[in-house]
């Protein structure tokens, strides 16, 4: 019961993120932000769909109740403590897509004062957690290898798209 609860709250965490993403999109795209690298954007649907998809039948198939590795819980719950500092850090410019505004300042407070993309790192981390609490290391390795290939493409797409704001 705890996993499906767990579960539940990081699918609707995803989802409260989808929306507050579209309202950013919306106003960037309205103050002339032009999006990079919409042909790989599906692909992320697919790969996070799935791994929460698959996190879903890991849970399902257990006899009544998963194990759950509380280390493992817990590092996923710092994690989204540094999810809300990206998300803080970046405040309306944060949005699932590569919208870029020329006009924009490049954001270099929070975390970005020490990584270049912290969200994509914070991403990987949540990749492999989450399915490690649940002892499913199969998830975690076949996901975390699909989003690496995934942001490989989406970081030079991105690095690209702000070369001329460094």
């Amino acid at each position: 019961m705890t996993a499906w609860i767990i579960l539940a709250f990081v699918a609707i965490q995803r989802l409260g993120e989808l929306a507050y993403s579209r309202r950013n999109e919306a106003r960037l795209r309205a103050m002339g932000g032009v999006e990079a690298g919409a042909g790989h954007y599906p692909f992320f649907f697919l790969v996070h769909g799935g791994w929460l998809a698959a996190l879903a039948l890991w849970v399902g198939q257990g006899p009544g109740t998963i194990a759950i590795n509380w280390w493992w819980l817990g590092l996923f719950a710092l994690l989204q403590l540094f999810r809300i500092w990206v998300l803080v850090s970046l405040g309306s410019y944060w949005c699932t897509r590569i919208i870029t505004v020329a006009s924009a300042p490049l954001i270099t407070k929070g975390p970005y004062r020490w990584l270049r993309h912290p969200n994509y790192a914070l991403v990987v981390g949540e990749i492999a957690v989450l399915p490690l609490a649940f002892s499913a290391h199969t998830i975690a390795i076949t996901f975390s290898i699909l989003n690496a290939l995934l942001l490989a493409h989406r970081i030079r797409v991105e690095n690209a798209a702000l070369r001329d704001r460094r």
